[in-house]
């Protein structure tokens, strides 16, 4: 897919996905190596986004699987569909069990889900398993079989080997410890919140619209406020909700009036805006 780090990040930045030097040497080798990448961090700063590109830059179609608590095997690798095999059953009354359980269980009665999904087929895919973290630990094991041989089990019909490898991408925001075992399978990588003067080119790049100056003071105004003790830190996605925000009022500077209006906009919680309001020195700024 990528012939350098330097292609992986000028082809990124094609799609308008900006890669540190460490994000995109982390992709070129899960690339190279065909191994799953567990990307951490906290939320809004790109993870999900690094999956959406790679699979635009690949051509590949993206195949997610959001997890989230009691998501289980039928969510994330297959079910039957136990409706279509109810009429089929009552159509063939003159059928022993045996003719009527070998046509139930086949190709045509099976609803795949994102794993299975993912491996099938020979077309370009890109596997997303987004916030790892938020399924249940059973979920785990499942996803063993798959990042370890790229295979699944279908009892029914047997195992199911992906004739091309999907190049796969699980996200956590670090909500809990994964499994060492699943560690192992991964390549990792951390994305934290960007330097000042990468945020600065995400802002100019997201919302063209906003001037160097006027870019550069939200950067500097959002780097105090994830220096303060917050319930919830401006992420990189709220970042650029505030640009697209002074862009539509029309503001050209940072200043008190401004900031105070459109607080809500990067910070969710009311003590936040309160210690914001009470903290922030735009004049120091």
């Amino acid at each position: 897919m990528f012939t350098s780090v330097d292609d992986v990040s000028v082809r990124l930045a094609e799609t308008g996905y900006l890669a540190s030097p460490a994000v995109a040497t982390t992709v070129f080798l899960a690339d190279r190596l065909g191994k799953p990448l567990l990307v951490e961090g906290p939320a809004g700063v790109g993870k999900t986004e690094l999956a959406k590109a790679v699979a635009q830059v690949a051509g590949a179609r993206l195949v997610r699987l959001q997890c989230y608590e009691g998501v289980d095997e039928s969510r994330a690798l297959y079910e039957w569909n136990h409706a279509k095999q109810l009429l089929r059953i009552s159509a063939g009354r003159d059928e022993t069990w045996d003719e009527t359980r070998t046509d139930i269980f086949s190709e045509e009665f099976l609803l795949p889900r994102p794993l299975l999904t993912a491996i099938r087929g020979d077309d370009p895919k890109v596997l997303l398993i987004d916030e790892t973290d938020k399924a249940d630990v059973e979920v785990e094991g499942l996803l063993l079989e798959v990042l370890s041989d790229f295979q699944v089990t279908v009892p029914e019909l047997g195992t199911i080997t992906a004739a091309r490898r999907p190049f796969v991408v699980l996200t956590s925001n670090a909500s809990r410890e994964l499994s060492e075992a699943l560690r192992r399978r991964c390549l990792f990588l951390h994305i934290g919140f960007p330097d000042e003067e990468l945020e600065r080119r995400i802002v100019r790049l997201k919302v063209p619209g906003v001037d160097e100056a006027l870019a550069a003071s939200l950067v500097r105004v959002v780097g105090a406020l994830r220096a303060m003790d917050l319930r919830k830190v401006p992420s990189v996605a709220e970042t650029i909700d505030w640009a697209h925000t002074l862009l539509a009022l029309g503001a050209d500077t940072l200043d008190e009036t401004v900031v105070r209006d459109s607080l809500g906009v990067i910070l969710k919680h009311q003590e936040d805006v309160l210690k914001a309001s009470a903290k922030l020195d735009l004049d120091a700024l």
